[in-house]
């Protein structure tokens, strides 16, 4: 999953949203510097990766790609499962999107001082991109794959990727709604045992 679920699946807990958020940036056991809160995040993250991976739904997906786009297939699929969550979130949410983004982009803000560097350097471009909002369309993935792309020296072809989620639109969808149901209760489970 790409930033979108890591949040959402979060919870309530900003510093647990934080942590989730943060945790690609961060190596082994290189987090128990940072608040039990942030900790946890990592932790879930870390779990909601592990999960999504070897699940037979997620494959699915990810073989639709595998030819054109290699080991690049997965990070492919988590930006469309974020497009696909992002479209359905009044079925995920009583909150509007915008809000629940904007609360987080705050969030950043207000704990600044905990944050990483890459994780500092980042919000400037995140916010006034709007990337989590931009996920509701097709444009806006189109953008992120393509800002994904240029960080690989455009050797990912990830910038052609649209042309797949609309080929196999219909398709995508319904494993993301497949795929998240399992995830969710996956993480209600992690969230009892941090």
């Amino acid at each position: 999953m790409n930033f979108l679920a890591h949040i959402y699946l979060s919870g309530d807990n900003d510093l647990i949203k934080i942590g989730n958020f943060m945790a690609d940036g961060i190596r082994g056991k290189h987090f128990e510097t940072f608040p039990l809160d942030v900790q946890k995040g990592i932790v879930l993250h870390r779990a909601i990766d592990t999960f999504t991976d070897a699940h037979p739904v997620f494959r699915q997906s990810t073989k639709k790609l595998h030819k054109r786009y290699h080991h690049y297939a997965g990070v492919i699929v988590d930006v469309f499962y974020d497009h696909f969550l992002a479209k359905n979130w009044n079925n995920y949410s009583n909150e509007s999107l915008e809000n629940f983004v904007q609360r987080f982009y705050q969030s950043l803000d207000d704990n600044r001082s905990i944050l990483t560097e890459r994780t500092i350097g980042l919000m400037p471009y995140m916010v006034k991109q709007n990337w989590l909002s931009s996920y509701q369309t097709v444009e806006g993935i189109n953008q992120i794959l393509t800002q994904m792309d240029s960080r690989t020296k455009n050797k990912s072809k990830m910038r052609f990727a649209t042309d797949e989620l609309l080929e196999f639109y219909v398709d995508f969808e319904q494993e993301f709604t497949d795929f998240f149901e399992d995830l969710r209760a996956h993480v209600i489970q992690k969230l009892t045992t941090l």
